[in-house]
């Protein structure tokens, strides 16, 4: 099994990229959005990851606004973030963006380094409940670091899984994918381990942090988002349901019709791409309209 090196939790500034890596980050992070632009930075990403073997690179990633250390050789969300972030999730950006307002509630389950977080705490402001919930060790300790290099980011970030239970569980990741961490199990033969964590209800989550209304949700854990979602809408108020929902699209892993118990508690999809689903409550207006 590859081994997994440990986080490097040095000042930040130590890994800036220089000279040659440098130019090619230029390169690719302004190749564009189009088709050719895409194919060269993809080709030229190639060659960086060669040259930074298995070092973090520390950066300003324009699409977030946030300094960040990010290891691209075990992460396939921080390599995109790293290379290409005109290219990461950027439907998903768009959504967050437009909903965005100083007094929301944000939770970001599966938060890894803090992308997502950071990219709404930035732009709400103090005012902002936003949740980061990684349970995956190595992940979380960079979820950690990268909201203290972005102090005006208030975020509470929480090392834990979320489940249909309360207590330890079984985890499962990917040595060369680290944001493949799931309570579904990942292929052994490609490098999956398995480890314990704590797990919690969204109910229990809710409670816990005192919350009166979730405006906008993330659900990103492989394949586990149905044992997250469907007790909390079949048996917590209308009042505590998200009014906006980020849902990573993983039908064939879910054990309940998901899409389906959504449209039934009232939301409708507002956007769909190659990884996430987009929904909203039906006749929930409230938007915040904070640039993106």
């Amino acid at each position: 099994m590859r081994a997994i090196p440990a986080n490097d939790l040095s000042p930040f500034g130590r890994h800036s990229p220089q000279g040659a890596l440098r130019q090619l980050l230029r390169f690719t992070q302004h190749a564009g959005s189009h088709w050719l632009g895409e194919r060269a930075a993809l080709f030229v990403r190639r060659i960086g990851m060669r040259r930074l073997r298995a070092r973090p690179v520390d950066v300003t990633v324009e699409t977030v606004k946030a300094r960040m250390r990010l290891y691209p050789f075990n992460n396939a969300s921080e390599k995109r973030l790293l290379f290409t972030p005109q290219l990461s999730d950027r439907e998903e950006r768009r959504f967050l963006a437009e909903r965005i307002a100083p007094d929301m509630t944000f939770i970001d389950i599966g938060g890894g380094c803090g992308a997502g977080s950071l990219f709404v705490a930035l732009r709400a402001g103090p005012r902002a409940r936003v949740l980061a919930i990684e349970p995956q060790p190595l992940l979380f300790e960079r979820l950690v670091y990268n909201l203290r290099q972005n102090p005006p980011a208030t975020v509470k970030a929480l090392d834990c899984a979320v489940a249909d239970i309360d207590g330890p569980v079984t985890l499962f990741y990917h040595a060369y994918d680290l944001a493949e961490t799931s309570m579904r199990i990942v292929n052994a033969e490609h490098g999956g381990v398995s480890f314990r964590a704590p797990a919690k209800s969204l109910a229990t989550l809710a409670r816990e942090e005192g919350l009166k209304r979730i405006d906008v949700m993330k659900l990103d854990i492989e394949g586990a988002e149905d044992l997250a979602l469907e007790p909390f809408l079949t048996n917590e108020p209308e009042s505590l349901w998200p009014r906006a929902l980020i849902l990573a699209y993983s039908p064939a892993k879910w054990e309940v019709d998901l899409l389906g118990l959504l449209e039934s508690r009232g939301y409708v999809p507002v956007a769909r791409t190659r990884v996430y689903v987009m929904y909203e409550r039906a006749g929930d207006e409230r938007k915040g309209g904070a640039d993106g």
